[in-house]
């Protein structure tokens, strides 16, 4: 009877979570169910899983509306009946081909229409629903007629007064009105709840005919799924034999390009990997992967294939990974194995640059009728749920930005208020609107909307409805094709060092970038920024603390510095026993055997997997549950809790002392949370090696290319630091020389137009066009007549010093550009005004102070570039120490002056800590440890120079200054303003740091850990 039920998916008008309303169903005995969202299926999978477990029917279908009106709800008779209405609604959605308003042309479903919609003419499976409110209809003529195609329509939107006001509140939010401003037709009717079938019916006893109608109805439509089944994209080349000959001729001619002809051992691997491929019919996914990295070759971009697809030789001589799993002694069946009934999860990552070009390719060439991205259900959130609901009451922003910035505890106590906190307490979790996976894209053997209809959100590429989860129970598995700007920098940095050098690198041949003498000089004394993933505080600390100077321990550095290794505190005993393997023992044989290479210590996923099947005796199975809990991916606490069970059982199974596996499983549980399979960890390395490879050899070029990308962990302003350490001239941008993007030549590196503030793009566009076709410009006069500019954008590229190569000083081209323009409005003005000779004016000395240029720097870019900050102090003091010397330091106290970098905070059991990194006068970077206590009476106060006072510590070969005191030092007054005590300190403001923030949990103290140093008995 119940043929229009909504839930949450309904977004912004149901209010029951699929649960809820299964659930009710079951409690009243209702024996079939149809789950109708607004122009949704969201839910339909776990809709169905939920009714069978609950012995329900389950029936999906759509409830089809445009704006506020309701056309019809159409019922999907069986799984081509929700293809139907998924194509129709897919068709709206990304084509703009507007939805029927009747008859849509549908085979295998069952249309609903209202009572304020009904057709002229009706097909067999058209009918009208009438809901108990509108039986009175029926008295007269015109309606009797059509009882014979009318079915109960008693719409299920909520189940208490309170969903009813919560399904009002969202309906407001969603109109963007105060919820006494709703008008009728844009809330539900407030009799849209869960009856009892014997209340239902009981409403209808007066006309059987409706009931049987219904009935029918109902014995017509339902829904079944088979999960089990793959349903990507089963065939490259249209058979599975042809695809198995295929992949084997490309994997023995990468087998030929990559290995000795004599090695055996890679000629089994491939054999064996190809026999366990074929078997699980996986040929076409290898294919289809690669040729979408055959693609990306042939336009000369960059890829890093990671993830645990780089433990597979297949993929190595395919060049989808770039990582010899020989080498690293990586399994095959850490990503494939005869268990496995989905396809392995390739994870690629291009520049994001060019990952658009690469969708594009996807989608055209395996059609858009079967290829999209995942979709992801965007919650509401805690500031967005206050602020959204406080909205609809009508509170005014100020009260909204107090509710949305302050926990609940501290919100006022008034009737509104209250509301608000009531109401947004029953929105947690609802999701607010569907958005699209950052990088999951699905292909699929059948059309993708057999499964969902589509929907086109503002990135321009379709998404199905559901989320990564839902594909791939249903048997979708994901391509990752991810984007990153370490791509981007090293791609443009080898484009630079042609352009710049006349050289051309082949930044893919591993053996330029792995184990390269003097990079693994710079990698040991964590000379790294501007290197991917290798460039932070805390991984140039890790990285001089293992003295990191070849590629195997820079794959483990990659994986320890992740949150689960460093909270178990695993990260600590890693460096203690690197720098110290005489003084450790390991604690059972297993672990020696096993994790030689990492001291006994788990590092990897992998790791986890190894002891659990080594030393736990545990099937390969429950140590795959194991690894899917380190990786966050399925976690289950229950079957979690059934391997735990059964490791102890099987510990005491083989002997092992209660202690000893109480202690193992304590390590296995600890590294839970955030960690890298192997084969990640060592992808990254490669790219972390390739990214230090040409900042050691071609720092310039690379240092331009971290700008251009956005760099990293930092702002502008220190990867131009780095720049000019590696010997560049920093120039400001020039009309003459510069670009939107910094460009350089040979040591000139000339800061592009982005980086100034206030200055529109449009205008670099013109003015770059207009260069590259007409010449440089001549003159001030010459660049106004050619490029239509205001006085304002004309100001600001006076003041970065754009037009220095006129020779003329800025005050002076800043008097001619105000005669020159006046008050004239580019669009205003015309071209016969400057046809004319340019009249010369006879304008007065005008003095600069030396340091006038720095300010204007500070102002427009945020940094200076003509002096260092250090030369802007007041004071001439300079330190006593610099950061060169501080390892000679040890236990002592320095005095140091520094200018700010960056600090990240940092949790401890004694309060709020902060992590300094610093540079000195001579540009060397230092680090620096501030307590609770310290920041207490001497805090940071914002970008800057700072005196520092403190001890230093060295740990294992780095050295921090753990600062007791500090104060910021003064720059001197701003000389542009000298007669303007407001302004003469404004521009000081504008210099900054970074500064990160981490709510995780303080990592372990070394007593805290507790891995023992000695065999265990």
């Amino acid at each position: 009877m119940y043929l229009n039920c909504h839930t949450y998916h309904s977004l912004r008008y149901g209010t029951l979570s699929i649960e809820e309303l299964v659930q009710s169903a079951s409690v009243l005995g209702i024996e079939t169910l149809c789950l109708t969202d607004i122009n949704a299926v969201t839910a339909i999978y776990e809709f169905f899983k939920l009714c069978k477990d609950a012995g329900i029917k389950p029936v999906v279908g759509m409830e089809i509306r445009q704006n506020d009106e309701l056309l019809y709800i159409a019922l999907a008779k069986d799984a081509s009946g929700i293809a139907e209405i998924n194509q129709m609604l897919t068709a709206f959605n990304c084509e703009n081909i507007p939805l029927p308003k009747v008859n849509p042309a549908f085979e295998k479903v069952i249309t609903i229409y209202p009572v304020e919609n009904i057709p002229e003419n009706f097909s067999e499976n058209d009918y009208i629903g009438i809901r108990p409110t509108q039986l009175n209809l029926l008295f007269r003529k015109e309606w009797k007629k059509l009882i014979p195609k009318m079915v109960i329509l008693q719409p299920i939107t909520f189940i208490t007064k309170r969903d009813y006001n919560l399904h009002r509140i969202l309906r407001a939010i969603e109109n963007n009105t105060l919820i006494s401003k709703l008008e009728t037709h844009q809330y539900c009717q407030p009799d849209e709840v869960l009856k009892p079938p014997v209340e239902l019916l009981e409403l209808y006893r007066n006309y059987p005919l409706i009931i049987e109608n219904t009935q029918r109805v109902l014995e017509q439509c339902g829904f079944d799924f088979e999960f089990s089944t793959p349903r990507n994209k089963k065939h490259y080349t249209g058979s599975k034999e042809t695809d198995l000959e295929l992949l084997t001729e490309l994997a023995y001619k990468g087998l030929q390009e990559k290995y000795d002809p004599d090695d055996q051992t890679a000629r089994k691997r491939v054999e064996k990997e190809l026999k366990v491929i074929d078997e699980l019919n996986f040929s076409g996914y290898f294919l289809i992967t690669w040729d979408i990295v055959q693609y990306s070759n042939s336009m000369g971009f960059m890829h890093i294939g990671r993830g645990s697809g780089a433990n597979s030789i297949i993929s190595y001589c395919l060049g989808i990974t770039n990582i010899c799993p020989i080498e690293l002694d990586l399994y095959f069946e850490r990503f494939l194995n005869l268990n496995r009934k989905t396809p392995p999860d390739f994870d690629i990552d291009w520049s994001w640059q060019d990952r658009d070009t690469i969708l594009t390719y996807i989608f055209n060439k395996y059609g858009k009728d079967h290829v999209a991205f995942c979709g992801t259900n965007v919650e509401f959130k805690y500031k967005s749920i206050f602020r959204e609901v406080g909205k609809v009451f009508g509170l005014p922003k100020e009260e909204l930005d107090v509710l949305a910035s302050q926990s609940a505890a501290m919100h006022e106590s008034n009737s509104v208020v209250q509301q608000v906190q009531k109401y947004g307490k029953m929105m947690e979790k609802f999701p607010n609107q569907r958005s699209m996976h950052a990088c999951g894209i699905l292909i699929s053997e059948e059309p993708i909307t057999n499964y969902s209809a589509l929907e086109m959100p503002p990135k321009g590429f379709p998404i199905v409805q559901f989320d990564m989860h839902t594909a791939e129970e249903i048997g979708l598995e994901k391509f990752d094709i991810l984007s990153q700007r370490g791509i981007g920098t090293i791609n443009d940095a080898v484009n630079l060092i042609r352009e710049n050098k006349g050289i051309d690198v082949n930044i893919r041949d591993n053996r330029l970038s792995k184990d390269e003498g003097r990079c693994n000089e710079f990698l040991s004394r964590g000379k790294t920024i501007g290197c991917f993933y290798i460039e932070s505080p805390a991984m140039r600390g890790l990285l001089r603390r293992l003295k990191c100077d070849n590629y195997k321990v820079l794959v483990a550095a990659s994986s320890i510095i992740r949150p689960g290794v460093a909270q178990s505190g695993m990260m600590k005993e890693y460096i203690f026993r690197h720098n110290n393997p005489d003084q450790f023992e390991y604690f059972h044989p297993v672990f020696q055997q096993q994790l030689g290479e990492t001291y006994g210590i788990m590092v990897y996923q992998e790791d986890v997997i190894k002891i659990a099947l080594y030393f736990g005796g545990l099937h390969a199975t429950d140590g795959d549950v194991l690894r899917r809990a380190m990786s966050g991916k399925g976690r289950s606490l229950s079957a979690l809790q059934k391997v735990k069970d059964h490791f102890f059982s099987s510990c005491a199974k083989l002997g092992h002392p209660e202690n000893l596996t109480t202690e193992v499983y304590r390590q296995i549980e600890s590294f839970a949370g955030y960690s890298f399979c192997k084969a990640h960890s060592a992808s990254y390395a490669v790219e972390s090696y390739q990214s230090l490879y040409l900042k050691v050899y071609y720092p310039v070029e690379f240092m331009v290319a971290a700008i251009n990308n956005g760099g990293g962990f930092y702002r502008t302003e220190v990867y131009v630091h780095e720049a000019k350490m590696s010997g560049a001239d920093i120039l400001t941008p020039c009309v003459n020389k510069s670009e939107y993007h910094t460009m350089v030549y040979g040591t000139e590196v000339y800061l592009g137009f982005m980086h100034v503030q206030s200055l529109e793009q449009r205008t670099v566009e013109l003015l770059v066009d207009e260069r590259k076709r007409n010449g440089d410009f001549k003159s001030l006069e010459d660049f106004i007549r050619r490029v239509p500019i205001g006085i304002a954008g004309l100001q600001i590229l006076i003041f970065i010093g754009a037009f220095r190569f006129t020779g003329f000083p800025k005050n002076e081209l800043l008097l001619k550009a105000r005669m020159l323009l006046g008050d004239f409005k580019p669009e205003q003005r015309f071209q016969a005004l400057f046809d004319e000779p340019v009249k010369q004016y006879s304008l007065p000395v005008l003095k600069r102070d030396v340091f006038e240029d720095a300010f204007d720097e500070i102002e427009l870019l945020g940094f200076p570039v003509s002096c260092s900050p250090f030369e802007l102090l007041k004071t001439k003091y300079r330190g006593d120490i610099m950061a060169k010397d501080l390892l000679k330091f040890n236990k002592k106290q320095v005095r140091m002056l520094a200018y700010l970098i960056s600090r990240k905070h940092v949790p401890t059991k004694r309060g709020t800590m902060f992590f300094g990194t610093w540079i000195d006068v001579e540009g060397e970077y230092f680090d620096t440890a501030h307590f609770s206590d310290s920041l207490e009476l001497y805090p940071f106060q914002g970008g800057g120079c700072y005196l520092l006072l403190g001890i230093v510590a060295v740990d294992f070969h780095f050295p921090t200054v753990t600062i007791t005191k500090m104060a910021k030092m003064p720059f001197i007054p701003d000389p542009r303003y000298a007669y303007d005590e407001e302004k003469r300190y404004e521009a000081h403001q504008r210099i900054k740091e970074d500064v990160s923030m981490t709510q995780r949990k303080p990592y372990p103290q070394e007593h805290e850990i507790g891995l023992p140093r000695r065999m265990l008995k």
